[in-house]
């Protein structure tokens, strides 16, 4: 009778165990790609975001000043409301702290993946870039001859 073999060798096992460490070698430099351009995505979406909520937040404010009776927002300050979310505001636009344009754009620090720095301007970091600087949305509150200055610092390299 002839005896039926079970299992692998170990040359069989070798061979399989180097063709997964070649692939390992070849896929691990792609990952690290995905996350940084993800990085890059996310804070391009983020640069959006601001621009868009600050427009919508002045928006919102122009329609308080010509509103009878007159809202919360003036030309100088005051408040408006998004969507029942209370916004802080400065010669027309969002102010640049938590309770400006943080509160306008619905923006979470950790839930987000970022680390805010608060002051004029407000920076917005993204968590995990290898150049913070390199990965940087800032916000530099509006003037009152002047539109607040939105800044995105987003560059493959380092971030």
């Amino acid at each position: 009778m002839k005896k039926l073999q079970k299992g692998f060798t170990l040359i069989e096992l070798v061979i399989v165990i180097s063709i997964i460490g070649i692939l390992a070698a070849i896929a691990l430099p792609r990952y690290i790609a995905v996350q940084r351009d993800a990085r890059v995505a996310k804070m391009q979406a983020m640069y959006g975001s601001i621009r868009t909520a600050a427009a919508l937040a002045k928006a919102r404010c122009e329609l308080d000043l010509v509103a009878v009776p007159v809202g919360t927002c003036t030309a100088a300050g005051g408040t408006v409301n998004m969507d029942g979310t209370i916004v802080t505001m400065l010669n027309r636009y969002p102010t640049a702290n938590a309770a400006g344009i943080q509160a306008a754009a619905s923006i979470n620090g950790l839930n987000d993946g970022l680390t805010i720095t608060a002051g004029n301007p407000i920076t917005f970091d993204a968590t995990g870039a290898t150049t913070v600087a390199n990965c940087r949305v800032s916000y530099l509150a509006a003037t009152a001859t002047a539109a607040p200055v939105i800044t995105p610092s987003v560059t493959s390299a380092g971030c």
